[in-house]
This record gives C-alpha cells, structure tokens and sequence, in this order.
C-alpha cells in the first residue's frame, strides 16, 4: 500500500493512488473481518442467545459498501482525468505494480487454502477485497504497457474505472447477499416449497404451517414450522422422523418443530 501510494505520487498514476487507496481500505476490512471471526467465536448469552455470529454478517456488509464508495471515487476521479491525461512513468509504474500484484496474489492464496471464501460471506468478503486490489494491480501493468508501447496516456484513467466497476460487481454481490441474511430470508440452495412438501409427505402429517427457513451466519441455517398431524398418531414419532429429514436432506440441524393435533388453537400469525 505504502508502496503503490509513493509511487502514484511520484509517476502520476492514478492507477497506483485508486490502488493504494484500496489497498487501505482493505487493510480495514481484513482487520474488521479478522474481528468478527473472533467475536463470532465468542459463546452465547442470556442477553445474546445467538451469541456474536451476526457480526461476522456485519462486517462483511461493511466490507461491501466501503468497497463500493472507494470504486465510486476512483471513478469519479478517473473521469475528470479523460479530458486532459497526465503524462505518466510507466516504466516505475509497472514495476511498483507488479510487486502490488505478487503481494495480493499472496493474500489470495493464504485466504482460500486457510478459510472458506466460497460460503462463509466474511471470508468471501475479505477474499473480494484482495482480489480486487490484484485485479487493480494488472490494471496498472496493462496501462503502463500502453503507455510506454503506444503513448496513450488516457489509458491509466480507462482502466481505473475499467477496475472500478468489477469492484463495484463484487461489492453488489456481498452487499445484496448479507442484507438478504439480515432480511432473514431462505438461504441459498434452500427451496421453502420443497422443504414444505417434503415434511407432508411423512406419514400422519396432515399440515405444515409458520414455515420459516434463515442463516444466523455462513453455513449455520435455522428452521422452525407447525406440524399437524392426524389423531391419534404418536407425535414424538412424527416429530424425530421431521428432525432427521430436515437435517439428513437439507442440512439444517437447528431445528424447532411444534407438532399440533386438531385440537390446539393458537392466535393468528402475522409472519
């Protein structure tokens, strides 16, 4: 970071600065992550039931809107350059990139070998931050070539926002991902009509009502339902044949059945 930030000041880059300025921002987010990892660790609570899991959640929809506004300002700055390019070193400039890339090509590999970047959202957003810093890294390298091959200076703002807006995909996805967990909504992979069907197909189900299905964090599911089932069948029988479908088929093992008969009446249910 320290790095690409001198030599965006001494080259003129602004592929180097909107890099370094990344860069620190991402030095943010892997601390802030590396945080929540511990304070998800932490147990649970009489006052926090669910203990600290939903930080991990938070931190990453931290992670996703400062890597949005960090893409918007290096756009912004980007496109007051197209009218007048600076003229740029690209020489140094490929050089100081290229470390900048062996050292986020570093961070990347350490990421996916020690954590789970493809469904612990936490981890995936540190891993998008890195990754990003990397694909800002080859911006610069391919700028410089063009420069230094061509002359056409107006590269190095073109690829800042060409970079910026694959950051800004990346950080659409965390973003829209972590609110749908805040929203308590189905998880991914997770059909509430399958798992519905599914529970009424047990034999003595009559009904399957209050079905909800929603991620406390990455990979820890919750659900919970009414079950109605026919007179006179033994509901613990029901209830352990739910218990195992739900956890064998959809791999949800914190489970919260209410098995009813008939005769039990309850208000009515706004969710």
């Amino acid at each position: 970071m320290l790095l690409e930030f001198v030599g965006g000041l001494l080259t003129d880059s602004l592929a180097l600065l909107s890099d370094s300025g990344h860069m620190l921002s991402d030095t943010s987010a892997l601390a802030l992550s590396l945080a929540a990892i511990w304070f998800a660790s932490r147990p649970a609570s009489a006052k926090r039931t669910y203990g600290f899991h939903r930080f991990e959640i938070l931190a990453a929809l931290f992670n996703g809107v400062a890597l949005f506004i960090i893409a918007g300002f290096i756009v912004w700055e980007a496109i007051q350059r197209m009218s007048a390019p600076p003229e740029v070193s690209g020489g140094p400039m490929m050089a100081i990139a290229a470390v900048g890339l062996l050292a986020n090509l570093a961070s990347a590999w350490a990421l996916t070998r020690q954590g789970d970047v493809e469904h612990n959202v936490n981890m995936r957003s540190a891993y998008l931050h890195v990754l990003g810093d990397a694909l800002g890294s080859v911006g610069a390298i391919a700028a410089g070539v063009l420069m230094m091959a061509f002359g056409w200076y107006i590269a190095d703002p073109i690829i800042s926002i060409v970079v910026s807006v694959l950051i800004l995909r990346s950080a659409w996805l965390v973003i829209s991902q972590t609110v749908h967990v805040l929203m308590e909504g189905t998880p991914a992979g997770i059909d509430h009509g399958e798992v519905r069907s599914a529970l009424l197909t047990l034999s003595g189900v009559r009904d399957v009502h209050d079905l909800h299905i929603w991620t406390i964090t990455s990979g820890l599911d919750s659900f919970s339902c009414h079950i109605l089932v026919e007179e006179g069948v033994q509901c613990q029988d029901v209830l352990q044949r739910a218990i195992t479908l739900i956890e064998g088929r959809f791999g949800i093992s914190h489970a919260t059945i209410q098995v009813e008969s008939g005769a039990i009446r309850h208000g009515e249910i706004t969710v």
